[in-house]
């Protein structure tokens, strides 16, 4: 078995593993675990020679719990990363691939506030308020690595921008995060529809362009929290 590369699962026994199968896999004499939280290395172990890659459930994300592969490849791949790491050139091209990414996650964020700013759709009379609104929801949703609505990739744009203005309004302007709901399955994501139809109905308030009385303004008064 030392020969293949596979995905595995953890076992009781830390020198054993169990394939996506359900076969007990003894981890070879000569093979170490090379645990996750460098990625550079990680992918240089797994393409230089047979690895099993250990992943576990927490919940409801798959986690990877490190790579197994020969002891001397690990070894190797982290001495020539390592010395590369060091070189002038090697600092260049990460200052570079860092301004790429910043200069993207600007650029995203500009596009999604923009998003969230046609979602609304407010009256002109509250058009600052929408801009204010925009700008919270954004900076609460775009942050890399947030787990939010907004970093997935699967649903356009738009309808990102809409899920982060009603999970933003959920947070704001209801009691969800006090409510105490029943551990009973699809009580919570009723609850949720339900808050989202209030959410949606206030923002109709705003996009009618109706008066409303700045002291009982529950988007002012959640944005000067």
């Amino acid at each position: 078995m030392a020969d293949q590369t596979r995905i595995v699962k953890p076992a009781e026994d830390s020198r054993t593993v169990i394939s996506e199968s359900g076969e007990l896999l003894r981890v070879p004499s000569s093979w170490s675990l090379l645990k996750p939280g460098d990625a550079g290395v990680t992918r240089r172990v797994k393409a230089a020679g047979p690895s099993w890659t250990v992943k576990a459930k927490r919940g409801r994300r798959v986690i990877s719990l490190g790579v197994w592969a020969e002891t001397t490849t690990i070894e190797r791949v982290t001495a020539e990363f390592a010395q590369e790491r060091s070189t002038d050139a090697y600092a260049r091209k990460q200052r570079a691939a860092k301004a790429r990414r910043e200069k993207a996650q600007a650029e995203y964020v500009d596009d999604f506030e923009s998003a969230v700013f046609d979602f609304l759709g407010f009256d002109a009379r509250y058009g600052d308020l929408a801009e204010e609104l925009s700008k919270a929801v954004a900076t609460h949703a775009t942050p890399v690595g947030s787990g939010t609505v907004a970093r997935t990739k699967r649903i356009p744009v738009q309808q990102r921008a809409e899920a982060a203005v009603i999970a933003w309004l959920r947070h704001q302007t209801t009691a969800y995060d006090d409510m105490v709901i029943p551990r009973v399955k699809g009580k919570r994501r009723e609850v949720r529809r339900m808050l989202a139809k209030k959410s949606r109905l206030l923002l109709g308030v705003y996009r009618s362009g109706k008066t409303i009385d700045p002291q009982r303004c529950l988007l002012r008064q959640a944005l000067s929290r």
